[in-house]
Parts: C-alpha cells; sequence; structure tokens
C-alpha cells in the first residue's frame, strides 16, 4: 500500500537548488519534467484510477476536530467538481486537543480557517490548490515504491528533474529527499550529515546514507559535523558537445523536504503509539524521528527545546524513547542536485512566487488571472498582479504585486501594491492601502451565521508577543503603536482586550475585529479601520462586539465560507458558458 501523507510543519521559506553553471539547460529539464508531471495528472483528474496507477491513500492531518470537518468538506466538494482522482481513499484525522508544534498559519492567515493545504494557486482550469499541486509533483512516486508512507508538509513545492534515473522508494526504513542549499538556508531547515560519494562527477540523482540529521543547526555546528560540501564540478552539453568543466567553489549543504518509511517502519511507530493512552506532548514528525536516524545520532538532541514553542512534561521522556525505538533504523538520502525548493508559508513568500517570481511561474505555468471574471482587465491590473477565482468589476483596479483570491470587487475599488484581499466583498467605494492583508470569516455565534473582516499590515508580525498589558507599546499594527491605532478606534486597554493565554498578547488574539450581521457591514467597518489607521476619518468600533483572529477560527462556519466560494464558481462558470454559446 503506498499512502501520503500531508501534514504541517514550521520553517523558513527559501529557494535552493540553484546551479550557477549550465542553469539555462538544468532549468528547461526541471520545467520540462515539471509540466509533463501535470499533464499526467490531469489526464486522471476526475477520472476512476486504476490499483497501481496512484496513491492507495491520501491522509492529510488536522489541527483539531473543527478543521477535520472543513477538510472533509473541502475533499467531498472537490470529488464531487472531479478535481481529484477518483477511486482513491482521501482520509482526514485530527490531532486530540493539546500543545500544537504549530501557530494556525499565523504567518499566512488567509490559509488559517480553512487550511494551507487548501491555498489556492494561479494555475487550472478548475484551479488547483495545493493539494492537486502536491499530488500532481509526486505522481512518478507510487509506481517506485514500496508499501509504506510518504510524509510532506502543506506549504512548500519541490520541483525537479532526475536525469536518466527515477526516484525510487524501494529500501528499508526511512529515505528522505536533499535540496543543495546555502549555509544560511540551512540554519532554518534540516541538515543531512551524509557519507561520502562514491562518484566524483555531477548527477542530477545521487543515492546516499545518511549518518546524522541535524535540526535547525549553526552553521559552525554544520561544519564540525561535516555537513558543508563543495559544489561537485559539472559539465554542459545543451547542443550535443561536451563543454570544459568548471570546478564551483561555492558551499552547500543538503536540506530536507520530504521522507518515505517502509512498512516495517510505520508498523513500529503504530505500535510505539498505541503503547501510550495518551501523548501528553506533540511530537515533530520531522525533528522527533529524523533526529534519531544514523550512525552519529546520539541522546542529546532530546533535550534541545529551542524549537519548542511549549515544554510539556512528557517531551523530553517521549523524545527518548522513540530515540531507542528508531536508533539502528536505516537511514538513506536521495540528493537532487538539480531541484528546486519553494516555500510558501508566509505572506511576503505568498505574495512574491505568485506575482514575481519569473521562474516559478515558467516552471508551473502560473499565470496572473486564473478562473475568474475581470473586464478590462489588460486596462486595469498590472500583470504582475494576481486574480484567483474573483469576480471584478470593470471599473475595478488592482495595483502590481497584489493578490486576489476568492473575492468580489465592485466599481471604484482601488487596490495598492504588495496587498492580499481573501474571502471579501468589496462593494463600497474604497482605496486599499498598499501593503494592506483583507480578508473576510463566516461565524456561527450562538447558532447566528455572523461575519468578521480581519484588516492588517503585510509587515506586521501577528505573532510577536508580550507578557503584561504594560507592554503593549512595543506591539505595532500597519507600521505604528498599537496603542495609538486603539486609540483612534475607541477600543479600551483592559484585560478583556485579549483573548487565550493571558501572558502571551499579541495581535493573534487581540480582540479589535468588529461582529457584523451581513458581509457587506463587516467589510465596510474593517476597511474604515484600516483607513482610520491611515490618517483618514476615525472608525469609532469599541461599542461594537469583538472578536480576536484566534476565536474567529474557534467559531468559523466553514459551511458558508465555501458556499460563497462555490457561488463564485457557478457565477464564473456560467459567464464562461455564455461567452462561448456567443461564438
Amino acid at each position: 500500500m503506498a499512502a501520503l501523507v500531508v501534514t504541517s510543519r514550521v520553517g523558513e521559506g527559501h529557494v535552493s537548488g540553484d546551479v550557477r553553471m549550465c542553469e539555462v539547460e538544468e532549468d528547461v529539464r526541471v520545467r520540462r519534467e515539471t509540466h509533463r508531471r501535470l499533464e499526467a495528472f490531469n489526464a486522471i483528474r476526475g477520472k476512476e484510477v486504476q490499483l497501481g496507477e496512484f496513491w492507495d491513500a491520501v491522509v492529510i492531518t488536522a489541527a483539531d476536530k473543527q478543521q477535520e470537518l472543513a477538510y472533509q468538506q473541502q475533499i467531498a466538494d472537490k470529488l464531487t467538481r472531479k478535481e481529484l482522482p477518483l477511486g482513491v481513499r482521501y482520509h482526514v484525522f485530527s490531532d486530540p486537543p493539546g500543545p500544537k508544534i504549530g501557530g494556525s498559519s499565523q504567518r499566512l492567515p488567509n490559509a488559517s480557517a480553512l487550511g494551507k493545504i487548501f491555498t489556492a494557486l494561479p494555475l487550472g482550469n478548475p484551479i488547483y490548490q495545493m493539494i492537486e499541486l502536491k499530488l500532481a509533483i509526486y505522481i512518478d512516486f507510487p509506481k517506485n515504491m514500496n508499501p509504506g508512507v510518504l510524509v510532506t508538509c502543506a506549504d512548500d513545492i519541490e520541483l525537479y528533474c532526475s536525469g536518466d534515473l527515477e526516484v525510487t522508494f524501494h529500501k528499508p526504513g526511512i529515505t528522505a529527499l536533499a535540496h543543495p542549499s546555502t549555509l544560511t538556508i540551512g540554519t532554518t531547515h534540516g541538515v543531512f550529515v551524509l557519507e561520502p560519494s562514491d562518484s566524483s562527477e555531477y548527477q542530477e540523482l545521487e543515492d546516499r546514507s545518511c549518518r546524522l540529521f541535524l535540526h535547525k543547526p549553526t552553521i559552525e555546528k554544520m561544519r564540525q559535523t561535516g555537513a558543508v560540501s563543495i559544489q561537485r564540478n559539472r559539465s554542459c552539453n545543451p547542443v550535443g558537445e561536451r563543454l570544459a568543466e568548471e570546478k564551483l567553489n561555492s558551499e552547500v549543504v543538503y536540506t530536507d523536504s520530504l521522507f518515505y518509511m517502509d512498512h516495517a517502519t510505520v508498523q513500529l511507530l503504530l505500535g510505539f503509539f498505541k503503547e501510550f493512552d495518551t501523548l501528553c506532548c506533540e511530537i515533530d514528525a520531522y525533528g522527533d524521528f529524523l533526529q534519531a536516524l544514523g550512525p552519529d545520532a546520539t541522546l542529546d538532541y532530546t533535550e534541545n527545546i529551542t524549537f519548542v514553542t511549549k515544554t510539556e512534561s512528557q517531551l523530553i521522556e517521549v523524545r527518548k524513547k522513540i530515540y531507542f525505538l528508531l536508533k539502528g533504523t536505516h537511514f538513506s538520502v536521495i540528493v537532487l542536485n538539480n531541484s528546486k525548493f519553494y516555500h510558501i508559508g508566509t505572506m511576503h513568500e505568498y505574495l512574491f512566487h505568485f506575482t514575481s517570481d519569473t521562474k516559478l511561474k515558467a516552471e508551473l505555468g502560473l499565470e496572473s488571472n486564473v478562473f475568474s471574471i475581470f473586464p478590462d482587465q489588460d486596462e486595469n491590473v498590472n500583470e504582475t498582479a494576481c486574480i484567483i477565482q474573483s469576480v471584478l468589476h470593470a471599473k475595478a483596479s488592482v495595483s502590481p504585486h497584489s493578490v486576489i483570491e476568492y473575492s468580489r470587487l465592485g466599481p471604484d475599488v482601488s487596490v495598492g501594491e504588495y496587498c492580499i484581499i481573501s474571502s471579501s466583498c468589496i462593494n463600497i467605494r474604497s482605496d486599499v492601502p498598499a501593503k494592506s492583508f483583507v480578508s473576510s470569516l463566516s461565524l456561527l455565534i450562538d447558532e447566528r451565521l455572523m461575519y468578521a473582516t480581519i484588516v492588517f499590515g503585510i509587515e506586521d508580525n501577528l505573532k510577536k508577543n508580550v507578557t503584561t498589558l504594560s507592554e503593549l507599546h512595543s506591539l505595532q499594527i500597519f507600521g505604528r503603536s498599537f496603542l495609538e491605532r486603539l486609540g483612534l478606534w475607541d477600543i479600551k486597554v483592559s484585560e478583556q482586550l485579549f483573548s487565550g493565554d493571558q501572558t502571551a498578547l499579541s495581535l493573534w488574539n487581540a480582540r479589535i475585529f468588529p461582529v457584523c450581521s451581513t458581509l457587506q457591514e463587516s467589510v465596510t467597518l474593517s476597511l474604515e479601520m484600516l483607513n482610520a489607521a491611515q490618517n483618514k476619518p476615525l472608525a469609532k468600533v469599541g461599542y461594537m462586539k469583538m472578536l480576536s483572529i484566534e476565536e474567529m477560527l474557534s467559531c468559523k462556519d466553514v459551511k458558508d465560507m465555501l458556499n460563497f466560494r462555490q457561488l463564485l464558481y457557478k457565477e464564473i462558470v456560467l459567464q464562461r458558458e455564455m461567452e462561448m454559446s456567443a461564438f
């Protein structure tokens, strides 16, 4: 049985594996292979797949029961619209209540309500979301894989060309993919310490053994453990003639992306889990599994809590048990020297990759206007803007480097540069300032359908927190003092201002977003707050019921949010059918 598991993971973004010599030829090969995989996936989209042709099961992990239900609904809708291969078992499993490694997509809040794996991409007809892209990019794996499980993340993209060799998962134990990266990138990712290669020649794919896995190491640690390599000699052969080899003296490390566990290893971990009645700490499939592997692995990492959000009393004990459980498990690494790794987990990465990254655009065939209605687009939107499944009035305008997804913009709506507008309906005259984030959520409060719209600046840090109200001056929203903004909005500072943990006060759990009975009223009020922050007429909202983003996610109405997207979908389909019939 071949199973794909998509999970959440915390990490910084990067693009790695960029080869300076023969760059054009190697990029062309990556692009060609990527397009082949996309075409192969499109050929089975909405069709019954045969046994062995595709994954036996696709498993998505959710943070809680509510998110599990949201994911299940979205999978069901996709199957109904025939956007996924049929005849596959799609499962969603939620984590038990308790500590979480992740942070509810705080760095990409438009994915917080419905999940990063369902992030819309400017690609495909109907549009791809991250789940389709993952399935497309990995389409060659099931046929080259022994029974087992492949573990991947919801917010990254791995593109590669392996030359004449195929990526295979036939070895026992655990096999991981690795990508050449700079040492700086290595400090925010997992890094492999590999056995020396048997060949001195450059190869697009290398099968290597791994001595040690380092989790977000320092550059000094990488050097001490032998993780740093010098990029190999390589040659180009673009027109059939061998060119002179040139040594590249740049230092690289090999960083992680996804990994495979064979059936025996999965059974070992399953037996371990069953021994525990309840796990009272969250285990990281990357940091806690992979650091236990390799002949040079030691127990030292089990007591390192540097990257742990909240330390539970059971954590170190469980880590040690996992270390002894996995110790001696075969650990191999497939090095993809001609590969690209893109992370789309922050607002800056999201905006850059969707609007400005010419390489990713060429590799995936990304478009600036996907499955949308936008008359007079050439006049009112820059080609570096991105419109995804949205309906825009002919008199609306969108500035460069902005993304509009699942939204409706009326006449006289102007969106500034570097904005994200998500799941919103803006029908009033509006000038959305540059670097603004606007996203609406449907809420179910006391069995009543309500709405709230999140607004803040793209540069704002939603995760930064302080421990007391007296420290609020150090928080900023829209680039200015949070306390100053509260005054403009007539919101009083008190213990009731924040939800959740009262020792971690942040923009994420600040009750500053008004709850309204209609979507349009919600958008209007939040835009007034946004304009007040830009020294426009004041928006007094302190008298209203206010929620934090944290609270909104706990009472979100997934059904209504998906219904809004479906209405946009039907309107766009109808418009296209009318256009087709006109010819």
